[in-house]
Formats: structure tokens, C-alpha cells, sequence
């Protein structure tokens, strides 16, 4: 059996592991087709592909599942990306908006060794700019444990710990309201309209939607 691997089956891989993560069962075909921006059509083809070299398994109606040695590949995968962001935001003066793309090329070097030496050289990192987990050498992966900032009541405080939604735009706009990993926040009022917050942070005020608050994660204050 083949087992040479292609940067394309490499994306599909680690697209179905962090599909399966966000939906927590079975990843359909068009999701997967929606996240890679490809066609349906292709996403089957693809499918057929790994399902011969064992890395998934199709059950229809239901979707895709990862085998063993897929979630394997993909955490790898996932484990490179992640630490190359971080290099790239210390030690290249990159910003978190920018380093996405760059670390996309960046987690196809295959040697084993560089991805060691560089979680070394970092200091073993456990998270990304974005506050998202790194795997492990051995691939274990600490999942978030917070709670995103629209579960927040009035008058409790949390601390941003990561954010849901990576996109450049979204992380921009973070940039320019001076929101960023470690600010501590109150929220001051919820509107029942349409679940809106004011909250207030580092002595500013600021009115931010559900779609901002619910792409947040936050670790509660204990009272």
C-alpha cells in the first residue's frame, strides 16, 4: 500500500480533525468542501483516496471519521502549524493576523527533527498566538476548557484566553478595539434585543455584538 502522503491530503486530514473537533461526531462531505473552499465532487475524490491508504473511514449517510493513524497524521500536522506561528510572532516580528498563511506552507516540512528542535528553541510552548493548544511530541492535545464571553453575566470579570474565529478580519478588529490574549474584562450590561455587551476593559468601554463575544474564549473570575 501507498503510503506517501501529498500536502493536499495533509489539508484534507487536518481540515476533518478540527471539523470533528467543532461538530463532535461524523464530518459531512460539503462541510469538509465548505472549510477547504473545494468542490463537493472533489472532496468524494479525495475521500476515496485516503480511505484506500487507511487514513479515514466513509460510512454513508453518516460521514467521515478519522482512523488512528489519520488523527495521528493530523495532529502532527496541527502540532507544526502551531508552533511555527508562535516562532513566527516572536521571533519575526509577524502579527497573529499575518502568521496563518506563512504556517500553512510552513507544516509541510517533513523532518521530524526540525519540529523538535523548534518546540525546543520556543521552550515548549503550550499555545499558539491565538490561544489555541499545541500537541505534545506524543500527540496529546489539551482541548479548551473555557467558556466563550457571550456565557458571561453582568458584573462578572474573565480574562481572554483564545479566540473561536482566526480569520485576518476578525483579528484585525480585535487589533484595533485593543483587545488581545490576557485582557481582562467586565461585562458591564447585556441587552436582551440581541444579546449585545458593554463591556469595559483597561478603563475603556466598548459595545461589541454576540458574533464577537460568542468567537471569544474566556476563563471566569471566581468571586
Amino acid at each position: 500500500m501507498n503510503t506517501q502522503i501529498s500536502q493536499t491530503e495533509e489539508n484534507y486530514l487536518k481540515a476533518i480533525f478540527r471539523l470533528s473537533l467543532s461538530q463532535n461526531k461524523a464530518v459531512s462531505t460539503n462541510s469538509i468542501a465548505e472549510k477547504l473552499n473545494t468542490k463537493a465532487s472533489s472532496v468524494t475524490d479525495m475521500i476515496k483516496k485516503l480511505s484506500d491508504k487507511k487514513w479515514v473511514d466513509y460510512v454513508k449517510y453518516q460521514g467521515v471519521f478519522l482512523t488512528l493513524a489519520g488523527k495521528k497524521i493530523a495532529i502532527r500536522i496541527l502540532r507544526k502549524h502551531r508552533l511555527w506561528e508562535v516562532f513566527l510572532v516572536k521571533h519575526l516580528d509577524f502579527t497573529w493576523d499575518e502568521v496563518h498563511e506563512v504556517a500553512e506552507q510552513l507544516e509541510h516540512v517533513k523532518s521530524e527533527k526540525l519540529t523538535q528542535q523548534l518546540d525546543a528553541y520556543l521552550e515548549y510552548p503550550t499555545h499558539d498566538p491565538h490561544g489555541d493548544p499545541i500537541p505534545d511530541e506524543d500527540g496529546n492535545i489539551a482541548h479548551h476548557k473555557e467558556i466563550m464571553l457571550s456565557a458571561i453575566s453582568c458584573n462578572e470579570k474573565c480574562t481572554i484566553m483564545g479566540v473561536k474565529d482566526s480569520s485576518v478580519a476578525f483579528l484585525k478588529y480585535l487589533d484595533s478595539s485593543g483587545i488581545q490574549l490576557g485582557t481582562l474584562v467586565e461585562v458591564v450590561k447585556k441587552e436582551a434585543f440581541d444579546q449585545s455587551m458593554h463591556i469595559l476593559f483597561e478603563g475603556k468601554k466598548r459595545n461589541i455584538s454576540q458574533q464577537i463575544s460568542k468567537n471569544l474564549f474566556v476563563k471566569k473570575h471566581r468571586l
